[in-house]
This record gives C-alpha cells, structure tokens and sequence, in this order.
C-alpha cells in the first residue's frame, strides 16, 4: 500500500494500492501491444492528441493547486504547475516535427539512403514528488509524440498526479493502454527493469535511487535517462547587480521550501560585495511567512516529510557547531517543527561542512567570500553534483569564460533556476546522465535505424 502523509497536519491524505507483479507484468505487455497502433497513428494526430491532454490538465488547475497543497507542502498562494507544464509540452510539441524528421544521405537514381527515429516501445517515467507535474511532462509528452506507449510510476508522496495526467490523456484520446499510471513499490519496478520490460527508463530521484536503477537495468542494455538531484551554485562578480542576484538566488534558495532539483544551495560573493550581499539576502528571508500551505497569506510552506526537514535541521547544526554564523532569528519563525522549517542563511561556512557539499533539499543556503573568478570556479566545482550553476555578471564574454570551466549541466548568467525546454536539460558527476527535453530530448527517447535501399 502507498500512503501519502500530508505534510501539512501528519494525516494519511491518500493510499492506493499496488499492483502485483503479474498485474504489473501484464500492464506492461498491454502497453507494449497497444504501442505499435500509437506509432502507426500519423505524427500530427499524436500531437494533438498530447496537446489536447495537456489542456485538460489546466482545466483541473483550480482543483489540482490544493491537492498539490495537501500532498507536498507548496503554498496556493503560487498557482500550482501548469505554465511550466504547458510550455515545456507546447514547445516539445512544437519541434517534433523537425526533430523527429528522417535525416536523408541520398536519394538517386541508385540507393536511398537514410537514418530514421523510431521509438523505443515502451517507456517507463519515474517521477519524483517536488515538482510533480513539470517533471513527469518533460518525458511524457515527448515520449508519447515520438510513437512510445508510457508508463507513469510516481512517487508516493504524489499520488494523485499521475490519476491527474491519466484521467486528462485519456479523455484527450490518447488510448488507455498507451498511457498508464500505475502504482509499483521499489522491488516490481526493479523486477520489471530487470525482465527488459521497457526500452527506456526515465528516472528523476536520489542518487541511490539511479543506483538502483542502473544495477536493476545491469546487463539488459536499457537505455537509462538519470536526474538525480544536485548541489547548485551562484557565483555574484564584482560588477554584478548585488540587489538583483540577491533577490533572484535567495528566492531559487527558498522556493518550494528549497526542494528544488535546480535550487540555488551554495552562492560564493566576490569579497567587495558580500557584507551588502548577506545584508539583502537576510532582509528577503526575514520576510518570509511560514505557515499552512492552504492560507493564501503563506510564502513558505513545510517540507513533504518532517524526516526531510531533519536532515536540513541536522546539517545546519553541525555546520553552526563547527563555527558558522546563522543570520535568520528563530523568533520570526515560530512555527518551525516537524515539517515545517525555518529558513536559514549561513555564512562563516566551508567546504569542511555537509551543508556545503551534501544535497540540502531544503530552505538553507552558505554563503562564502571569493577573491576572484579562479577561487569561485574552483569552489563550485568542488562538489559531488553538476546541474546548474547562475553566474551574476554583466560581461556576457565573461560569463561563458567561467560557464566553459564549470563542471555542470546548465550555467546561466543573471538568472537561476528555471528550465528552458529549447536546452537539454542534463547533468554530470553525481547528477546522473542523460537529457531530457530539446532536440535532444527526443533523441533520447527513440533510436536511430538506418535505411540503405539499393534501386534495381
């Protein structure tokens, strides 16, 4: 049985039942039947057909923000996902005729010669519960344009999300086999994934999460796409807007109680800029209001699990013991208990410190001083992650002179995170493997077949 706890008060919110093997078995096997019709079906009806889900998606919007509430903490007050899941899907939708298109060698009088992208079968999309719906949609519409039949497993602190997607796909035409939700625990999805069940797994989690991915994947050759969380930096030059980088990194630090797969947890200052720096980021958080995610009044909402906000409260401790300075007061924050956690900004960190070099996930960032680019490009690289990383400059040549020498995914310059569904979104080091959306989204989801036709 998978049970969501509701952060908000601690009580079972939802539960559902999971499927036994043999019914997940044959779950898989009706996908794998019903794909071949979906990917006969012309290209133009497929996406019409995902397009049409999606905006059934935002006709539930006003019904989806507070169960999303209940269900991981976020605050009505933001809206809910739907702009982020639109965009990504419309834009996915939007080049798939390009992307998808056959790459023609030759065409003469003698041979035609050609590559083709054809899909993999059947995809698996593991979703994780922080961002529900932006998350799964960067996979499950692609994979469903390019002629894939999908399984949706998420993640038990959301369940309702998948019956979501479901229910609006389905009703939008997309075939009931072709686009399932399923609920699976840890040992079927590894069984599955050991049987070859899929042609491809997209997998957005924790580390041991992939780990257990790839051991489970072990020999069976199945295409693995890996998201698997990070450690991501700012770095504010000395010719920087302090005010704008404050504002911009503090909020991708704290949004969504800093359980953002691309939140800012670490931000290194050019030295003449770092006193105004912390200054600016203490008045942004100071502000902040703590609370049940359903008042409207509630900027910062509690964590999905009170052994989430622990693990936060654990690392501030230490890194306080061993000599950080904690700038946030406890007095403004007096609802901190359980899954509701105070927001902190440290400073007197170093990488000595678990807050500097393990994944947070949670609203609490260090700030250091740097002497330079040199020192803030060797700190930012000093780190087991590589997602993202937001440079604050106003030299663009600048910029992409420090982007070249960081080892990550992502950089920007003057922003944070966001994901811009035209770029692969993509990681390296402990963050996994893979990309998902853009062109190259779309390569990943299908394989390449060769044509080489000799004319009689």
């Amino acid at each position: 049985m998978i049970r969501c706890i509701s952060p908000i008060d601690g009580s079972v919110y939802a539960e559902r039942e999971t499927l036994s093997v043999n019914a997940a078995r044959a779950a898989v096997n009706a996908a794998r039947t019903a794909q071949a019709a979906w990917a006969a079906l012309p290209l133009e009806d497929r996406i019409a057909r995902v397009l049409k889900g999606v905006e059934k998606v935002g006709a539930m919007n006003d019904e989806i923000v507070p169960e999303l509430a209940h269900q991981m903490g976020r605050p009505i007050r933001y809206g809910g996902e739907f702009g982020g899941f639109n965009e990504r899907a419309t834009y996915m939708a939007e080049i798939a005729r390009d992307a998808l298109a056959p790459i023609e060698i030759e065409d003469s009088d003698t041979f035609r010669r050609l590559i083709k992208r054809v899909p993999h079968g059947v995809v698996l999309v593991v979703a994780p519960w922080n961002y529900p719906y932006m998350t799964a949609i960067n996979t499950v519409a692609p994979a469903l344009i390019a002629g894939n039949a999908v399984v949706l497993k998420h993640a038990s602190q959301t369940p309702l999300v998948g019956e979501r997607m479901a229910q609006a796909f389905h009703t939008a035409g997309v075939p009931e086999d072709v686009f399932q939700n399923v609920f699976l625990d840890h040992r079927t999805t590894s069984d599955l994934i050991a049987a070859r069940a899929f042609g491809f797994v997209n997998f957005t989690g924790s580390v041991g999460g992939g780990k257990a991915m790839e051991q489970a994947a072990a020999g069976t050759f199945t295409g693995l796409g890996l998201e698997l969380g990070g450690k991501d930096p700012g770095y504010v030059c000395d010719d920087a807007n302090v005010d704008a980088a404050a504002e911009t990194l503090i909020d991708g630090a704290m949004f969504n109680s800093g359980q953002c797969c691309c939140g800012i947890e670490r931000i290194y200052v050019a030295e003449q800029h770092f006193d105004a720096f912390v200054a600016k980021a203490v008045e942004i958080v100071s502000a902040y209001r703590l609370g049940n995610p359903l008042d409207p009044e509630t900027t910062l909402g509690p964590m999905a699990q009170a052994r989430f906000a622990d693990e936060v409260r654990a690392q501030t401790a230490e890194a306080v013991a061993a000599g950080a300075r904690a700038h946030i007061d406890p007095a403004l924050f007096p609802q901190d208990d359980g899954a509701y956690l105070m927001p902190q900004i440290l400073t007197d960190v170093t990488h000595d410190m678990r807050v500097m070099r393990e994944e947070s996930f949670g609203p609490v960032v260090g700030i250091m001083p740097v002497k330079d680019d040199a020192e803030a490009i060797a700190l930012m690289n000093d780190s087991d992650f590589g997602l993202t990383a937001s440079v604050w400059t106003n030299d663009v040549t600048r910029a992409e002179r420090i982007a070249d020498q960081i080892e990550t995914g992502t950089v920007f310059m003057n922003r944070a995170d966001y994901l811009d569904p035209a770029l692969c979104w993509t990681g390296c080091k402990d963050t996994g493997r893979g990309g998902g959306l853009s062109v190259i989204g779309y390569h990943n989801l299908t394989r390449p077949k060769s044509y080489h036709l000799k004319k009689a």
